[in-house]
């Protein structure tokens, strides 16, 4: 084998490929990443028989060939090679990366014994604007569980009824909940819990102006999108009824701006730490909004923030980091902001034309 390619571009596909190699599995053949060079371009595939990644860069193949090679060592030697030309050629068991004036010599495995890349029977599939797909995932996978003893919480529930399609995700403390409208209505519905650090691998990937795939069978999700494609296995196990959380019951209701009250929670929460929440009381008779951050051995600080307000006052307090995941989801400055009483959860929503929403559960104070 012996081609050269671009190394920014190298190096950009490699820091998404890597993630799809193991190194913890006892088969050294899977730490490491297969490339195939042919006609004109070369294929870097890796999995660790759970998740697998392939990506095709255009290359000048002087002579086609496959080797694996380190995938960790290969990516940190391309992403501090210069922006250059970066040259590969493999003999024997042996792969030589050769870039300016620096020169490396690795040892390979035998391509012959990787995994062949899974192929998948889909039973549905849709297609959108990458974009979308990103704002989406953004919005909802910062709010997974990081608790792998209940693996269905460290995923993101997608569906697909008509032409509406859905992502929720929850931790059990908030639930966020993005919606779309696709162009066009998938002849089935669908639903499936994809793994939030899978989706966030995809949308670090350059935005362009290509669509993204999503087809599903019963046990896999396969995302494509320009030169990538992603297989993983949907997680198994029943995604709670976020439904029946969904009260419009609401005692209080908020309408204020997203960035004063963004602003406000982080000055206040200056004085507060990790457990310490945010009091936000509510008068409603004079349409004011107060929040209170108090720390024993430091301080308290207040501010006061003038809104629309309509129901009865409360006091209540909400972790101040989980507000600030909800509010920075939303793009649309003018938000909602509804109570349904003493200890029982907040909601905030976009107004207007953005469709999200942000549970949160109250804490003591």
């Amino acid at each position: 084998m012996k081609v050269s390619v671009n190394q920014s571009e190298l190096s950009r596909a490699l820091a998404t490929v890597v993630k799809g190699s193991s190194s913890r599995s006892t088969l050294s053949i899977l730490s490491g990443i297969l490339i195939q060079a042919r006609d004109g371009e070369i294929v870097l595939q890796t999995t660790d028989l759970k998740l697998s990644i392939r990506i095709i860069l255009p290359a000048l193949v002087e002579e086609a060939g496959d080797t694996v090679v380190p995938a960790k060592l290969f990516s940190d030697i391309v992403k501090n090679l210069p922006d250059m030309a970066v040259s590969i050629s493999t003999n024997d068991q042996t792969a030589t990366i050769f870039c300016n004036n620096t020169t490396y010599s690795l040892k390979t495995l035998n391509p012959l014994d990787f995994p062949l890349f899974p192929e998948v029977e889909a039973e549905q599939e849709i297609s959108f604007p990458f974009d979308t797909f990103a704002s989406m995932v953004k919005s909802t996978a910062k709010t997974v569980s990081r608790d792998e003893s209940h693996p269905v919480l460290t995923g993101v529930l997608i569906t697909q009824a008509g032409n509406t399609l859905k992502m929720v995700a929850t931790d059990s403390y908030r639930l966020a909940v993005a919606e779309v409208e696709l162009d066009s209505v998938p002849p089935r519905e669908f639903e499936a819990v994809v793994a939030g650090t899978f989706l966030q691998d995809i949308i670090a990937l350059p935005s362009s102006s290509d669509p993204v795939t999503l087809a599903f069978n019963d046990n896999q999700i396969v995302v494509t999108y320009h030169n990538a494609t992603f297989i993983n296995r949907r997680i198994e196990g029943v995604f709670p009824n976020y439904k029946q959380l969904l009260s419009t019951d609401f005692t209080t209701k908020i309408k204020l701006s997203r960035t004063e009250l963004m602003d406000a929670i982080r000055r206040v929460s200056l004085l507060s730490n990790k457990v310490s929440p945010v009091q936000i009381s509510v008068d409603a008779e004079a349409g004011v909004i107060t929040l209170i951050s108090t720390s024993q051995d430091v301080g308290n600080a207040q501010e006061s923030l003038v809104c629309d307000v309509e129901g009865a006052s409360i006091d209540i307090a909400f972790n101040y980091s989980f507000m600030l995941d909800g509010l920075s989801s939303i793009k649309t400055d003018e938000i909602s902001f509804n109570l349904l009483g003493e200890m029982k959860p907040g909601i905030i929503e976009a107004l207007g034309e953005e469709q999200f929403l942000y549970l949160i559960m109250p804490v003591r104070f």
